[in-house]
């Protein structure tokens, strides 16, 4: 997935969950301010965000996303961390 595919993605998510259009997502855009997200929308969009991409944020990093462009970085950066660990064999 090319990382304009990921952002296309994230923005749908972001659509579906606070029940806008696409087109009204910007990476600027502030998710409380701006696409009018409360609190239970955001741990509810970083949830989706999380389970669509097999990845997890932190805790601490989810508390200073603010932007839709925050939700971007940190998820390329849970995507970065994924890629670079070694898979685990269960046996």
């Amino acid at each position: 997935m090319t990382k304009e595919e990921l952002i296309d993605r994230v923005r749908e998510l972001i659509a579906e969950k606070l029940s806008l259009e696409v087109e009204d997502i910007m990476e600027e855009s502030d998710l409380v301010e701006d696409l009018d997200a409360d609190s239970l929308d955001l741990v509810d969009l970083i949830m989706a965000v999380e389970d669509e991409f097999g990845v997890s944020i932190a805790d601490e990093d989810v508390e200073t996303i603010k932007t839709v462009g925050d939700i971007f970085k940190h998820l390329l950066q849970a995507l970065s961390i994924n890629q670079d660990s070694p898979e685990e064999e269960e046996e």
